[in-house]
């Protein structure tokens, strides 16, 4: 298992300016991560000069990018703004090749007023297709994840239900997506976390590892302190032979002490599973 992190708790800090990418690499550094994981808000500027001066930044401190998080709305009633979000989405793989990253996050969209879900599901299931034919060959590999709300969206996920969620995956195995398990999500939204889990092990590719402290919302608190079954979470992982990338979601609002806190439980944990 190796380990990288979101900066939840730093979003701001980063989107605004107030930190730069480089302090963000060598807190990672410092707390004894493997790798960082940069949101595509991280990137205003997404030509190959500005972005080859981000990857510069993060390796002059010894670290690299794992994964690349983004929102494509690919649920978006509008046709052709569903073909602009395709086109987006194509510059966030780019981004995420110039990085050196290996995974980019994706999502099936935003739950819009009206849209059905037979529309929404066959629209995310084009998207995301689509997303995967076109990006052959570019080195990073695509992962659909179980998600809820980003900051970035006005409403929350179409595929936030985990049957639904389980309706797009299905209709993407074809393409070839992989699957980024969220553990806070799944423990917050899924009545089993584990059956969710097993309904899509033979696909995950990555795991985002964050915590809840409720049930029907996702409150994000310190890996560890909430709701989210870690140790069983992880043994199913290992009975399958799975031993990739742990992206943690720190969102605690700990600051550095938080990501120091949540990368030694996550570490420890693994073990100890």
């Amino acid at each position: 298992m190796q380990l990288s992190c979101l900066p939840v708790s730093f979003f701001n800090d980063i989107i605004d300016g107030r930190m730069s990418i480089a302090q963000w690499a060598q807190i990672g550094k410092q707390a004894g991560l493997d790798a960082v994981d940069f949101s595509i808000l991280f990137v205003p500027n997404r030509s190959p000069a500005a972005v080859a001066a981000l990857r510069r930044d993060v390796e002059s401190a010894g670290m690299r990018v794992t994964m690349v998080t983004s929102y494509p709305d690919f649920t978006h009633p509008d046709a052709a703004q569903r073909r602009r979000e395709l086109e987006l989405e194509q510059e966030v793989v780019a981004v995420a090749a110039g990085l050196g990253a290996r995974y980019v996050r994706v999502t099936a969209g935003q739950a819009h007023p009206g849209t059905t879900r037979e529309a929404g599901v066959a629209w995310a299931v084009e998207g995301l297709s689509r997303l995967v034919e076109t990006t052959r060959g570019s080195g990073v590999t695509l992962v659909y994840e179980n998600h809820a709300k980003p900051g970035a969206w006005q409403y929350t996920d179409f595929s936030q239900p985990p049957d639904i969620f389980l309706e797009i995956a299905q209709g993407t195995a074809p393409a070839g997506l992989g699957i980024n398990f969220d553990t806070a999500n799944a423990t917050a939204f899924a009545e089993d976390p584990l059956a969710l889990l097993d309904a899509v092990i033979g696909r995950v590719v990555s795991v985002h590892a964050a915590d809840t402290a409720v049930r029907g919302q996702l409150q994000m608190v310190l890996l560890g302190t909430g709701l989210t079954p870690f140790p069983a979470i992880f043994r199913r992982l290992k009975q399958a032979g799975w031993d990739g990338w742990i992206c943690m979601e720190e969102g605690s609002m700990r600051g550095r002490e938080g990501v120091v806190a949540a990368a030694r439980y996550i570490r420890e944990t693994w073990l100890q599973s």
